[in-house]
């Protein structure tokens, strides 16, 4: 898969993501919500523009970033389908992000694990020729 192909489905989930996340909010005011897109929007928006930036230390970031948010949304998802109570949009909000933590994980990790050779230097110029004296 190309790396512009992924970066496709990583943000059109991240679209679908912020629909569940104001969805489930109902409205956009409420104090913790800013915390909520700063954190489940935005960061992973950075993070993703830093990977394409090509900057090493960022897919990293972005790895380990994932790597907890799907294990939160697997254990959310688990609990949600164990416990006998309606589910509906919540397990889709909750498969949904996890979707997109798991782009996210394999978007970083290609970029991470990337190493293109380093450009050769270019040929030196001749010297020039001796000029007459």
């Amino acid at each position: 898969m190309k790396q512009t192909a992924l970066l496709n489905l990583l943000i059109g989930t991240l679209i679908v993501e912020t629909g569940f996340l104001f969805v489930e909010s109902g409205m956009p005011t409420e104090p913790g919500m800013a915390w909520r897109i700063g954190f489940f929007i935005l960061m992973p928006l950075a993070l993703a523009v830093l990977i394409w930036l090509r900057l090493r230390w960022a897919a990293m970031v972005c790895v380990i970033y994932a790597t907890v948010g799907l294990a939160l949304d697997l254990a959310t998802i688990i609990q949600a389908v164990t416990k006998d109570s309606e589910v509906g949009v919540s397990l889709i909000a909750n498969a949904v992000s996890g979707l997109f933590n798991f782009f996210l994980i394999v978007f970083g990790g290609r970029s991470f694990l990337d190493v293109s050779p380093a450009p050769m230097p270019r040929e030196p110029r001749p010297p020039n020729p001796p000029s007459p004296s």
